[in-house]
């Protein structure tokens, strides 16, 4: 028997694979599980065809077996096999087949699909191993050999003795160290988690001995061994529909996703041509707890060909539907040599962008057929969709418009644009819409009043993301959308803009000296065409509305650097106050200052904001008071 080195290139592949390629050493045992399914799936097609194989679908499996006093792993299969040449070919020579893959300083390309070329997954084994030994024997052949190896000092071929057609592969494990517990390969339970987790849809039975222990008597407990399939074989994803139901949907999603609620929904697509994969995805009933922090990963679980390649692939989900659960199988893609990460390829993106417009589809079929599942799930994950135009800048937009809702002054329900346009005046030019903390206190802003006498519908803004959504979108099919509290929301008639700008004129002095007064606090003081009982109210004439204001001010980021709102104040000619103001001008200018101060006072409380000088303000309301006296 004689010890045979690597070549060069292979010696260089086999040291990265032991030490940078995976960044779980646990992928070890798929890929050996992969590996086996491989050769079984060789014989099987043969059998097809050829009625000496003998063996059926049903004969065939994948054996695990531990030994913990050995300290060994051992992989069998009974599929095609290997005779010497090839377990030369295929073991003592990674990448033998001179591929351009393989260059200079490892440069593997990205157009070659590096496990169907190099089949590099067996050495992946060297990462737990100190020794692997694979004994094989090919179908149709007498003998079977032995092919022993320690790692990149070489590897020895030799003959042996093997019952029956097939591979069997015998790990030895390292010891263990400070870092690494190789002794939990050796658990049972360890192995059946891998299955699971790893291999669970493997097309072919993965069996292996499995202790239990039963108490009868707690000084005496029974174990006895049964030989178990731990893998399920045939995934939910690849039956027919038709062959399942919503409980078994449902059970599935409860059980792989660690949910205690049923979804929402969920959209089971089979999908053939430029990209060929199946997925089943979930749309949960409820956020989870960390959903709306930084901590929270999205992303697909990746299958390929029923093999678990990632357990969230977060390229196959766009951020505004992160929320959704589920996974991706498909054998088109392309693997790194790892086949823990994918080629940002083609396919990918095709299945995203299908994914998405399924994603979107299953929404709005909701939205139509069960109104009362719809806004359960809105106000579980509006706000998702919310952010996800404004941090698109908008380009979210024809994805996401039709999926929004508002609470609003109709009937003070949740309402979408198209419900609201569909409302809309004959003469009504805008989507109107009022924003504050709640529905309540937005009802009783002065702003509101003028809009609502018109008879025109309001959406409340109650999210701190709303307007700047808004602002972003610009308009909804056409008709654009103007805050109740914008300088002009253009619904005077031209008889009361004439009145007004007359009152404007004659009063033009003395709301001169009132916003001098405010010294600086407002860029205008003007009358207002929008109140009607409210004697005085704020509006912005900026791109930054005053929520706009309160909301940028309170992100940690702005605590020094405070953004202001271009700012009036407008004050209702129609209000007795008017006539004081007026009065004051003419006999006592410096009480006019402290009224001018006490109405812009006034003013940042009904928007909610604090004022300079609290102090100073119940002064001059208990000075008031006083004079009432």
């Amino acid at each position: 028997m004689q010890t045979k080195e690597f070549k060069a290139e292979s010696k260089r592949l086999l040291d990265m694979m032991i030490n940078s390629i995976y960044t779980h050493k646990e992928i070890f045992l798929r890929e050996l599980i992969s590996n086996a399914s491989d050769a079984i799936d060789k014989l099987y097609f043969k059998s097809l065809t050829d009625t000496s194989v003998g063996m059926s679908k049903g004969d065939f499996a994948i054996d695990l077996k531990l030994d913990k006093e050995n300290r060994t792993i051992t992989i069998s299969d009974n599929g095609i096999g290997m005779n010497e040449q090839e377990l030369e070919d295929n073991l003592g020579t990674i990448a033998n087949s001179g591929s351009l893959a393989f260059k200079k300083d490892n440069d593997l390309g990205e157009d070659v699909d590096i496990i169907g070329q190099f089949g590099v997954g067996f050495y992946s084994a060297f990462m737990v191993a100190k020794l692997v030994t694979v004994r094989t024997k090919a179908y149709g052949s007498d003998k079977a050999f032995k092919w022993e190896s320690e790692g990149v000092d070489g590897y020895t071929i030799e003959e042996c003795e093997k019952d029956g057609c097939g591979t069997e592969i015998v790990i030895t494990l390292k010891d263990d160290t400070e870092d690494e517990n190789y002794s939990r390969y050796l658990e049972q339970w360890e192995i059946q988690s891998l299955v699971k987790k790893y291999s669970d849809y493997i097309r072919f039975p993965i069996r292996m001995d499995v202790e239990h222990t039963h108490y009868h008597d707690a000084d005496d407990p029974e174990v006895h061994v049964e030989n178990e399939v731990l893998n399920s074989m045939v995934p939910i994803w690849k039956k027919n529909k038709n062959e399942l139901t919503e409980e078994d949907y449902n059970n599935f999603y409860i059980e792989k996703f660690n949910d205690y609620e049923a979804p929402l929904a969920y959209i089971h697509s089979k999908n053939e041509g430029v990209a060929t994969y199946d997925s089943l995805l979930y749309i949960p009933a409820r956020t989870p707890f960390d959903y709306y922090s930084k901590d929270y990963e999205k992303g697909l679980q990746l299958y390929s060909s029923g093999v678990l390649i990632m357990e969230k692939c977060a390229d196959l989900l766009p951020d505004h539907f992160s929320f959704v659960k589920g996974l991706v199988d498909s054998e088109d893609l392309s693997l790194n040599i790892s086949r823990e990460m994918l080629q940002h390829d083609r396919q990918l993106k095709i299945i995203a962008k299908n994914l998405e417009k399924s994603i979107k589809n299953e929404l709005l079929k909701m939205l139509k057929n069960n109104r009362e599942k719809y806004e359960k799930f809105f106000s579980a994950f509006g706000l998702q969709l919310k952010f996800g135009i404004y941090q698109s800048y908008g380009a979210a937009k024809d994805t996401l418009e039709d999926l929004l809702m508002f609470t609003s002054s109709f009937e003070g329900k949740k309402v979408t644009l198209e419900e609201y346009i569909s409302r809309m005046k004959d003469d009504q030019k805008y989507i109107y819409y009022a924003c504050g903390p709640s529905v309540a206190k937005i009802e009783q802003l002065p702003q509101t009043e003028l809009v609502r006498d018109k008879g025109y519908e309001i959406l409340y803004c109650t999210d701190d993301v709303d307007e700047f959504v808004l602002k972003v979108m610009i308009n909804y099919k056409e008709k654009q959308f103007k805050s109740v509290s914008d300088k002009d929301l253009e619904l005077e008639t031209d008889e009361e803009k004439a009145e007004l700008t007359k009152q404007a004129e004659d009063s033009k002095e003395m709301l001169e000296f009132i916003c001098s007064a405010l010294d600086g606090k407002v860029k205008e003081v003007r009358l207002s065409k929008r109140l009607k009982t409210h004697p005085v109210c704020l509006s912005s004439d900026g791109q930054v509305s005053i929520e706009m204001e309160k909301v940028l001010n309170s992100m940690p980021q702005n605590a020094e650097n405070h953004v202001n709102a271009e700012k009036a104040l407008e004050i209702n000619a129609s209000h007795p106050v008017f006539e004081t103001l007026k009065k004051l001008y003419v006999s006592d200018k410096d009480k006019l200052k402290k009224y001018s101060g006490l109405l812009y006072s006034q003013a940042l409380l009904i928007e909610g904001l604090s004022i300079d000088d609290p102090a100073g303000f119940s002064d001059m309301i208990c000075e008031l008071m006083a004079e009432i006296g």
